[in-house]
């Protein structure tokens, strides 16, 4: 009987530790798998921290159809290898008929991503550790003669989308101008988002909250999932996992262990990188996103983090030593401290080419539940997605997550 009402998550990264936490506090017997430690095997471990409520647009838009080209590296931060593009063609033309749907798919996405920061606060604070994350807002500045121009267009972009905005205070533009050496600066305040000061230590805060309510931690690669007369086996490299329930929230690894079951998960790896700076100082205790650059710098525990690319290598393809030399080099422009042996860390960011999450059950097997590509905001979607799928396992009607079926791929 113990067995049949476990619940066992594949996966421990922010989405996987989130919801065994969601889970353990409904009093739920909770397993979480992965082959790696909690944080250690995807995305979660280097993401940019930045909790970004503004992304309530799916990012497929025709504009970028028409304009990507000019971003591609190594003048720019997205790369597509052309020894890729036979495999990646697919998912592009799925990206493209997307980017004709960006409306509607807003409109599944705005009410899951907007309550970020409240969601992630209550679970961090549920967790003992409200203070991994700063609520102080983000930053988005323009450097040059136009930027003026390009911060009213986007303020009333943002307003257009419910997302509030101020102008930056005159100090820190002041100050991100100087840094640059920049003639002139305009920028954004976004007082409704945050940011985490450590992306690691909010999954272990998660895992350790869970486990103190009784949750288990099994270090296994996860190989397989088999309909067993008392629910589901997990098979791995070891002993199986034998649960009642299933959630499977394994990023971009997700897609095989679905394909059994007659679903469809045309997942990519939207590989980013990042490099620490321990030495470097922050303008201000809040992310900053420089927009002609595409730079995240975010100040941390310990060190300033500058993230950026959108790198569509493959899931497992060895890191490009070019593109944190680029980042390095990047972030010197703009007034940062960061030498040549800055750490430098690469890792998958799990995308549908909608740009929308995949959430829900199997149908015919509906104890076996998913939840990953949460494209760039995992982080920040962690809190809302982790009650959704309590509510899910709990039977609660959820149809506002009816969009996020993969179903909507075909099967």
């Amino acid at each position: 009987m113990r067995e049949q009402e476990r619940v066992a998550v594949i996966g421990a990264g922010v989405i996987g530790a989130a919801v065994s936490l969601a889970l353990a506090r409904e009093g739920r017997s909770v397993v979480l798998v992965d082959r790696a430690a909690p944080g250690e095997g995807g995305a979660s471990f280097g993401n940019a921290g930045h909790i970004a409520v503004e992304l309530v647009e799916p990012l497929p838009s025709p504009s970028l159809l028409f304009g990507f080209w000019r971003d591609l590296f190594p003048r720019g931060v997205l790369d597509i290898p052309a020894k890729r593009l036979g495999a990646f063609a697919p998912w592009a033309l799925r990206f493209a008929r997307a980017a004709y749907r960006r409306a509607e798919n807003t409109r599944h996405l705005a009410p899951f991503v907007r309550p970020g920061v409240g969601a992630l606060a209550q679970l961090l604070a549920d967790a003992g550790r409200p203070e991994l994350l700063r609520q102080h807002g983000h930053y988005e500045v323009w450097l040059g003669g136009d930027g003026d121009t390009h911060a009213a267009a986007q303020a009333a972009a943002m307003t257009a989308l419910e997302v509030p905005t101020q102008p930056a205070p005159r100090e820190l533009v002041d100050a991100v101008r100087a840094a640059a050496r920049a003639g002139r600066a305009a920028g954004l305040w976004y007082p409704k988002c945050a940011h985490v000061v450590d992306p690691l230590e909010v999954v272990r805060a998660f895992v350790s909250a869970a486990t103190a309510r009784g949750a288990r931690v099994e270090r296994r690669e996860v190989r397989s999932i088999q309909v067993t007369s008392a629910g589901y086996e997990v098979v791995t490299d070891g002993d199986p996992v034998v649960a009642g329930t299933v959630i499977l929230c394994l990023g971009a690894w997700s897609a095989p262990l679905l394909r059994p079951f007659g679903l469809r998960a045309p997942l990519e790896a939207a590989r980013g990188y990042h490099v620490r700076m321990s030495d470097a100082r922050a303008l201000v205790d809040a992310p900053i996103v420089y927009a002609d650059e595409k730079i995240l710098v975010t100040p941390m525990a310990g060190h300033v983090r500058a993230t950026s690319f959108m790198e569509f290598a493959g899931t497992d393809a060895p890191a490009d030593p070019r593109k944190p030399a680029w980042l390095r080099d990047r972030v010197r422009t703009l007034g940062y401290a960061c030498d040549d042996a800055a750490p430098s860390w690469v890792g998958p960011r799990p995308v549908l080419p909608d740009y929308l999450p995949a959430i829900g059950r199997v149908n015919g097997a509906p104890d076996l539940l998913y939840s990953f590509a949460h494209q760039h905001i995992g982080l920040t979607l962690s809190g809302v997605n982790a009650l959704a799928m309590a509510d899910l396992v709990a039977g609660r009607a959820r149809p506002d997550l009816d969009a996020f079926d993969l179903r909507r791929f075909g099967t």
